[in-house]
């Protein structure tokens, strides 16, 4: 199975055979371990890379319900659903945007950030549609106490623990991208800030316990980000298109007050008001001053630094508006100049024209 065009052939175990073949190899493991379920030696292996763990049967009012937490099994199942973000990545880049690049004809530095916008705007909008599916089925909108009642949330249901792991693989899988896709320098560290930014807050609301915040946080982060791609997408193909990221920008500012006040609502006072205080790792427990303070913390860093960012590309984008409106209005002036006129006609480009568009005859001196 083939996922990209191969114009020219490298040596086996090259760094441009790895490059060009990388979504093939792992094709080739993700098989070998769906092999292995076939066999009754290895099923019990295999099963741990494709079905989340440490799941525990409760009784319910509706019956026996399977609910699960987290371990250190949970590595082998990210590895997994990593190897398939990794195929995914290279099916809609080969048979999407490569397509679309083609068609456009972008420069180098274009062409990378539309591949970027392209696949983000695909992650997010299924992470978006599936974190929302979540949230309605879980009942957190209607009952908005619930995101901080009876904690600590140990155990999730199969599709909230489902949605976190593959988070996680999602955004491990982007670092080997990095490298796979050839991104420019100048463009990895701006990168790998925020591919880390959300590896960090996934990681910390999966951890600590709180996933039904986390839920609710990357739900309204995916939305603003599916916004930005769209218009991003959109500007690429016609640099006229650029009100989408006015519409963009009032979300943006929506999602990080509603963030910072959820967050103080949720943990800095519902979790302060709980009468479950302490340190417990053997339960889950993390409700202490210390880990309530770190966690607002990092979230108002976060949200800081990308306000500033934010009003940092409000104001580029101002200062070129306003750099084109002078250039266009010079232009206007320039055309609307009148020709300098004399008595026997006007000069055009230096030369004397006639009134009727013919040059005047030049009289002849006479030689001394």
């Amino acid at each position: 199975m083939a996922f990209r065009r191969r114009n020219k052939s490298y040596p086996f175990f090259s760094q441009e055979f790895l490059i060009q073949n990388h979504a093939d190899v792992v094709f080739t493991l993700v098989i070998f371990i769906l092999i292995g379920l076939m066999f009754e030696a290895t099923a019990k292996t295999a099963i741990l890379f494709i079905q989340p763990q440490y799941n525990v049967t409760t009784q319910s009012p509706e019956g026996e319900l399977t609910l699960y937490h987290y371990g250190w099994k949970d590595c082998a199942t990210i590895l997994f659903y990593f190897f398939i973000a990794i195929i995914l990545h290279a099916v809609v880049q080969e048979y999407l945007l490569d397509k679309i690049n083609r068609r456009l004809h972008l420069s180098k530095s274009k062409n990378t950030k539309f591949n970027e916008s392209g696949q983000l705007c695909v992650f997010h909008l299924v992470s978006s549609v599936w974190s929302f599916y979540v949230l309605i089925t879980e009942g957190y909108l209607l009952h908005p106490s619930s995101l901080w009642e009876n904690y600590p949330h140990v155990h999730l249901r199969f599709q909230v623990k489902f949605f976190y792991l593959t988070q996680i693989a999602y955004w491990l899988h982007a670092l080997p991208e990095l490298y796979f896709q050839k991104v420019r320098k100048e463009e990895i560290s701006r990168q790998l800030q925020y591919i880390c930014l959300y590896l960090l807050h996934v990681a910390a609301a999966y951890l600590l316990n709180l996933s039904r915040v986390g839920l609710v946080l990357l739900f309204l982060q995916y939305v603003s980000e599916l916004g930005f791609h769209i218009a991003r997408l959109f500007y690429f193909t016609d640099e006229s298109h650029q009100k989408m990221f006015d519409v963009w920008a009032v979300s943006f500012v929506f999602t990080r007050m509603f963030t910072l006040t959820l967050m103080f609502l949720a943990v800095g006072f519902g979790l302060a008001r709980s009468e479950n205080q302490g340190f417990d790792l053997e339960t889950g427990n993390f409700n202490t001053v210390l880990i309530r303070m770190t966690v607002l913390l990092l979230v108002c860093l976060t949200q800081s630094w990308l306000l500033w960012k934010f009003i940092r590309f409000q104001l580029r984008r101002w200062r070129e508006f306003r750099h084109e409106q002078a250039v266009r209005k010079k232009s206007s002036k320039q055309t609307l100049r009148p020709a300098k006129r004399d008595s026997v006609g006007y000069h055009e480009n230096g030369i004397l024209k006639a009134e009727n568009g013919t040059s005047p005859r030049i009289k002849k001196l006479k030689s001394p």
